[in-house]
């Protein structure tokens, strides 16, 4: 078992620690939707949920799916126990035949979706879930916290790796977030490709190589710095990282190089002009003879400073609050939306498309299917989504759906690294133009096939009367009532 790839049985016994379950990390009408549901009969009618974003971010231009993993381990302990009974009970939530189907829950259907790493575009079926209406609805707000979350880190993280190149970059948000938000938010870097994360929980929980030497306190605790550095480099080894900005940079650096004849593994710059003071710092080391020690740079870093910095002399960054807020973008606005449903209980019963048509917010009916088409150089052209059947794709289109879960069964477990390697082999499928730091549109288009031929994207053109009409994208796609 390596640092970044727990043993699939060491994962599992990790679940429970975080919550006993997570059955209440749920949104209070969830519940009261099946309890009527159940009063109704329509409660065990099949469906098809749909989790998807109508947009990404302002000016991004491709996002990343992240949070698939621990969406796997929160529905594993989706769980309602009589602790949690019994607070639904006493809130008057739930009455008497919702608690005994509630006690009973366990999660039957199937899940689909895009696997940990890969990229998104507007209207991409990142999720599908097919159950009956009570066993999915139910997830609604489990699904929609972690994965937008997660997968916000994680498009704010690829931008910033893509920009940092082949410079390692640690995570060292948690004092900039909550305590927990941290924890996910250093996986979600980690597969977007971060080195490494400052959270030891992190580490415990996901594998997440963690990495941590010392802070301005450490330094100001001792008469000066050499007895500051002295002492962590007796304790961690010459090859530790020294902070020299607590009082005069370029003497720290003589200090520290001084210390370690030359060996120091490496120093920290914290403030000031970064850029320029890594150019200076770095002449110093070459002329003190200390021309294996790297420069790591932190304060207040985002994907725009990284791209700012590409040309000075800097081996590795620390990044913390842009990558914990998402770099302004701290959610992916994924919505969760009914796309398919039976008009009966029945096993053999069709499916029939249903679709929102409120202004701004429509949603495209009926279960989704996605390839993304390639180029014959390998190159992404176009996210492909079709409605009921599969869409043709030539030899080297590749398929984006994944079955996550079979029959209640979880299937989709992968380790850290999987993911990593996904995310890179995906984003280097996309075109130069995906790594632009300025504003722009999605670096592909989407288009829903389904009508005799590609159709635009409806949700990168909403709001339109054209759509909202009748005869729209969304009615000839998928009509509230067409059969699947």
């Amino acid at each position: 078992m390596t640092a970044t790839d727990p043993a699939p049985d060491v994962a599992a016994a990790w679940g429970p620690s975080e919550v006993p379950t997570t059955a209440l990390l749920t949104d209070q009408y969830e519940l009261t939707m099946v309890r009527a549901a159940l009063r109704a009969g329509t409660a065990n009618r099949r469906c098809v949920f749909e989790l998807f974003a109508r947009r990404l971010p302002g000016g991004r231009r491709y996002g990343v799916v992240a949070g698939v993993g621990r969406a796997l381990r929160a529905l594993r302990h989706f769980r309602f126990d009589d602790e949690s009974l019994a607070f639904l009970r006493d809130r008057e939530v739930v009455d008497q035949a919702m608690a005994d189907w509630l006690a009973d829950f366990r999660f039957s259907g199937d899940i689909w979706g895009y696997p940990e790493g890969e990229i998104y575009f507007p209207g991409s079926p990142i999720v599908i879930v097919e159950s009956s209406f009570g066993e999915a609805v139910i997830l609604e707000t489990l699904l929609l916290s972690i994965y937008n979350h997660d997968s916000a880190i994680a498009s704010a993280a690829s931008r910033m790796t893509a920009m940092a190149g082949d410079r390692p970059c640690i995570e060292m948000g948690s004092r900039r977030t909550h305590e927990l938000a941290a924890v996910a938010a250093a996986r979600a870097a980690y597969v977007a490709g971060f080195a490494s994360t400052s959270n030891l929980e992190a580490g415990r929980r996901y594998g997440v190589p963690t990495r941590g030497t010392a802070a301005h306190a450490f330094t100001l605790l001792h008469n000066n710095e050499r007895e500051a550095f002295a002492a962590q480099i007796a304790e961690l080894g010459e090859g530790t990282t020294l902070l020299v900005d607590t009082y005069d940079v370029f003497e720290a650096v003589k200090i520290g190089v001084d210390l370690t004849d030359g060996r120091l593994g490496a120093i920290r710059l914290d403030s000031g002009d970064l850029g320029l003071l890594a150019a200076q710092v770095r002449e110093l080391l070459d002329s003190l003879g200390a021309t294996q020690t790297k420069i790591v740079v932190t304060s207040d870093l985002d994907e725009f400073t990284l791209a700012a910095l590409s040309g000075a002399p800097v081996d590795s960054y620390g990044i913390g609050t842009a990558l914990v807020t998402g770099s302004g973008h701290p959610t992916c606005e994924f919505v969760y939306k009914l796309v398919a449903r039976t008009e009966s209980d029945e096993v053999d019963a069709p499916l029939l498309a249903v679709a929102k048509k409120s202004v701004n917010k429509i949603s495209v009916g009926g279960r989704k299917y996605a390839l993304r088409r390639l180029s014959e150089d390998g190159m992404a052209v176009a996210e492909i989504i079709d409605v009921g059947v599969a869409p043709r794709g030539d030899s080297n289109d590749r398929p984006l759906l994944v079955q996550l879960v079979a029959g209640g069964k979880i299937i989709g477990d992968e380790s850290l690294e999987v993911m990593r390697e996904r995310h890179v082999r995906s984003r280097a499928e996309l075109p130069l133009e995906a790594l632009k730091m300025s504003r722009g549109e999605p670096v592909i288009e989407t288009l829903f096939a389904g009508t005799g031929g590609d159709v635009r994207n409806p949700y990168r053109t909403e709001p339109s009367d054209e759509l909202c009409a009748a005869g729209s994208v969304g009615d000839a796609i998928a009509g509230p009532t067409r059969e699947l």
